[in-house]
């Protein structure tokens, strides 16, 4: 499937507004377009939108297969209870997204197949896509700014559709612009971001 086809979809419902939330520090809930990700009320679509990259790669890989995919917050309701995020007890800290189950979840409940890579190197990325399948890659958050040095690796997913060459193309869930979300990077610039796993769709 060639890459325009695919959707893009943001963590966040209104992608004009990511600029402000992760560089601005401005309220995610102040998004006036928050009820169109099924969130329902303010405080879970404040706690939970900035940790919704992987289900924000998964709905768009549903729209890519099957032109249909639940909300965003249906999406995440399902994953939690497969125990894809969890939170902690005392604190309130959110950990996920977390493979096995996310993967798990997808093969019970979706009409995709799900692999979990935990050791994945850029050629075997390439392959992958080259097989045919879609990749949510796991790259630092800042790969948004390529044009800086990259701060670290892994953390944030992207779903990585297609290759052509040694670019990659791919979806960034919080890129704050039009060519962050719908980016394509040579691979040696992405490995500088990637951190070695990630799953696999088909």
């Amino acid at each position: 499937m060639s890459d325009h086809r695919f959707p893009t979809v943001t963590q966040y419902a209104g992608p004009d507004l990511i600029g402000a939330f992760v560089y601005g520090g401005r309220d995610h809930a102040d998004d006036p377009r928050r009820a169109e990700t099924g969130a329902p009320d303010l405080d879970a679509y404040r706690r939970w939108s900035g940790h919704m990259c992987g289900i924000a790669c998964l709905r768009m890989a549903l729209l890519a297969r099957t032109g249909d995919a639940p909300t965003m917050f249906e999406l995440l309701d399902g994953a939690r209870k497969y125990g894809a995020y969890t939170e902690d007890a005392d604190t309130g800290a959110i950990r996920g997204l977390i493979y096995a189950p996310f993967v798990q979840y997808v093969r019970d409940v979706h009409p995709l197949e799900a692999e979990v890579h935990p050791n994945l190197t850029v050629p075997g990325l390439l392959a992958l896509l080259d097989g045919g399948r879609l990749v949510m890659a796991s790259v630092h958050k800042e790969i948004r700014r390529p044009e800086n040095p990259a701060p670290g690796k892994g953390g944030h997913l992207v779903l990585v559709t297609s290759r052509r060459g040694d670019t990659l193309h791919f979806r960034n869930p919080s890129g704050h612009t039009d060519q962050a979300r719908t980016a394509s990077l040579p691979a040696a610039t992405f490995a500088a971001y990637f951190g070695g796993r990630g799953v696999s769709l088909t």
